[in-house]
């Protein structure tokens, strides 16, 4: 749901409970204006709007349970009708003679609030033709025969009555108001963030995949330079140099691989296809392939994930968890701890290590660009991609600093994120805290 109609949401709400206040008071102020001051006041009509006034809030909760955006035209057209049940509550009860005729000031400050410029000066026109028509036209009260001191002092007791709750309103409801204008602007100002940095994931992506193109051409070269050595009689005759060159093939393999997966990943490519997997295998799997390519000394795995469930198997994917791996291998090469389990409808990841642990100013900038305690350039986009990747699939990316020693980064992902996955265009992550 877009922020504008969140906010609205509540405003709307918020005049609903307003004008649950009005009702509640109106139906106090004409009992104790006809029964105990003994001004007879015309009952029947005056209950008959506090009974419309009822059946719009109804009509109104009724609307918010619709999944609709509320528009600021139906908060307009909330506040004009708020202004016209005053009004004829104020043409039964002495028009514009009456001290509760300051209660238009409390329908106006909110439309300033929640409208437009264009709304807001239509509503005060609205309000003040209806307090000029209230001076000519209403239906006196029938006062008893008070002399013109006692008048005078109820008068302005009402007026003070007025005053008041239109102040206390006032202060209540605009603050909430505000409160809620902020969260808006907050949620915008997010978005806005957020919107920059998928521009720069956007445009690392295309880097990545024109080097990749770039990388694919001398990758062959010397991988056929490489094959060739290996039987050329003077390095056959030397087994410790044979073994180096082995060693040096199954790097660039790797190298060749982590092109194709760019390639595959940023849709220059295709793969064999959609896999179907389980979470746990794919998990058990994408762990055994990152110990296999990077020789940990140590790792606890555990994997708790019960019950399982069927998932669509994607490369990228697997890249985001070898990079949270390799952060941990990084910062902590005698051990790392990764731990995999479910919670309700989320998968939940987490990767200790052993480590210096974060630094707190990084621990507040967690998925922002650039923030590394690698002193090189270019480091801290690693976290950066991954939270990036991980918040587009509907999940969050938290770290934090273990009480002993070492480090914790927990992934969480809803498990319906992972039923229609391919590999159809994800990007890819480089290693990087």
């Amino acid at each position: 749901m877009a922020a504008p109609d969140t906010t609205n949401r509540k405003n709307l709400l918020l005049l609903v409970q307003l004008r649950w206040l009005a009702v509640a008071g109106q139906i106090i102020t004409i009992l104790f204006v006809h029964h105990m001051i003994d001004v007879v006041l015309p009952v029947a009509p005056m209950a008959a709007i506090v009974l419309f006034l009822v059946g719009l809030n109804v009509t109104t909760l009724l609307r918010l349970r619709s999944l609709r955006p509320v528009a600021h035209f139906e908060l307009f057209v909330e506040l004009l009708l708020d202004v016209a049940a005053l009004t004829a509550q104020l043409y039964l009860s002495g028009g514009a003679s009456n001290p509760f005729v300051f209660l238009y000031l409390l329908q106006v400050m909110l439309g300033a609030t929640l409208l437009d410029v264009r709304a807001t000066w239509s509503l005060v026109g609205f309000a003040s033709a209806c307090f000029l028509l209230l001076m000519s036209f209403n239906r006196p009260l029938a006062i008893p025969l008070y002399d013109s001191e006692t008048f005078v002092t109820l008068h302005v007791q009402g007026s003070f009555i007025s005053f008041l709750l239109t102040a206390c309103l006032l202060v209540l409801f605009i603050t909430r108001i505000n409160r809620n204008l902020r969260e808006r602007d907050a949620h915008l100002a997010d978005l806005r963030q957020q919107a920059a940095e998928e521009d720069h994931i956007v445009r690392i992506g295309l880097l990545a995949s024109g080097a990749a193109h770039e990388l694919g051409t001398p990758l062959a070269t010397l991988s056929v330079i490489l094959n060739d050595w290996r039987h050329m009689s003077a390095f056959r005759k030397d087994p410790q140099l044979l073994e180096e060159m082995g060693e040096m093939q199954v790097q660039l393999d790797r190298c060749k691989q982590i092109v194709s997966s760019i390639l595959v990943s940023s849709g220059e490519a295709r793969g064999e296809g959609t896999i179907r997997t389980t979470m746990r295998d794919f998990l058990d799997d994408a762990a055994l392939e990152w110990r296999a390519s990077r020789s940990p000394a140590q790792v606890d795995y555990s994997n708790t994930f019960e019950p399982d469930a069927s998932i669509v198997s994607d490369a990228a994917l697997k890249q985001v968890l070898f990079n949270l791996f390799d952060n941990a291998l990084e910062a902590s090469p005698a051990w790392v701890g990764l731990s995999v389990m479910r919670q309700e409808d989320m998968l939940v990841i987490v990767v200790a290590d052993a480590g210096p642990g974060f630094k707190p100013d990084m621990l507040q900038s967690i998925g922002k660009p650039y923030q590394s305690s690698k002193n090189r350039p270019g480091s801290g986009l690693g976290l950066f991609l991954v939270v990036n990747a991980v918040r587009k699939l509907g999940g969050s990316v938290s770290a934090q600093n273990n009480p002993g020693k070492g480090a914790s980064v927990t992934l969480t992902l809803p498990l319906a994120t992972f039923s229609g996955l391919g590999s159809d265009g994800k990007p890819s992550f480089a290693s990087d805290r």
